[in-house]
């Protein structure tokens, strides 16, 4: 088990383990991530420990797969508070053998345990991610075979789509009120749908009250390389800028930040005592 801090905590909603969980990684990364896959929550993975539980690799190249397993959506270093009302904090590694995109862990380390999303495919067969807009027009011919639409005529309408989608109509609704009533013949189901489009848009949703001030994150990222903390849009991929190889401008807003974030943090604490 790892002393305090940097020990493995799984995150939520992972996918059943399959022999395909890690075949999208390198040789190296794969078998270090097999190996952190079957390791049990609280083992240390820091890299010291895996270099010696791994012969094969040394502590150098064990911290540059960590590194890649970052960047590939499977873990992220945090800092959080121990919890049970004390102001301590530990350091920790959240591990994933469903690999997460970036909004997925932003989410996570707010406090929001955001819904599972699918294992990422192999590089070479990851097709152009297209539009939720995209995808509802794609649609309408399942709903209704009249209005099957070719790829060209789904972009050519995706953004009128994503209007309706905008105005807070779910995809659901949008295929049955394009499809409601239509004649016996379409003899061109893109014209037909760009003027139902343009006829049945809906009205604008109502403006709502600006929400009130947010709670502090329960969680604070770390880089996986170095440990510079910062906020998670600034570590994509959990790396900073000079883990990335890239050369930072100015590293002290992100300090700053997390000092403010943990005087919150403190203050709420002692407020609950």
């Amino acid at each position: 088990m790892a002393a305090p801090g940097y020990g493995k905590r799984s995150a939520p909603g992972e996918a059943p383990r399959r022999r395909e969980d890690f075949t999208h990684l390198p040789a190296r990364e794969a078998s270090i991530a097999t190996h952190i896959d079957r390791l049990p929550d609280g083992a240390a993975i820091d890299t010291k420990t895996l270099a010696k539980e791994l012969p094969a690799y040394g502590q150098q190249a064990v911290r540059t797969a960590l590194n890649a397993l970052s960047a590939a959506g499977h873990l992220r270093r945090v800092r959080e508070p121990v919890g049970d009302g004390r102001t301590q904090w530990v350091f920790r590694t959240y591990f994933s053998r469903t690999a997460r995109s970036d909004a997925w862990w932003t989410r996570f380390l707010a406090g929001d345990v955001p819904e599972t999303e699918p294992q990422a495919p192999a590089p070479q067969a990851r097709r152009p991610k297209r539009s939720d807009a995209y995808e509802a027009l794609a649609g309408l011919g399942r709903t209704d075979a009249r209005l099957t639409l070719s790829a060209a005529e789904c972009t050519a309408l995706e953004p009128l789509a994503a209007e309706w989608l905008a105005r807070g109509v779910r995809s659901a609704d949008f295929a049955t009120t394009l499809t409601a009533g239509l004649p016996d013949v379409i003899h061109s189901p893109g014209a037909f749908t760009r003027k139902r489009l343009v006829d049945k848009l809906p009205p604008e949703p109502p403006l709502t009250a600006l929400p009130g001030p947010q709670a502090p994150p329960r969680r604070i990222m770390e880089c996986t390389g170095c440990g510079t903390p910062g906020r998670p849009e600034a570590l994509p991929g959990g790396l900073c800028r000079p883990c990335r190889g890239e050369v930072p401008d100015d590293p002290a807003p992100a300090a700053d930040w997390i000092h403010t974030q943990v005087d919150r943090l403190r203050a709420a604490a002692r407020h609950a005592r």
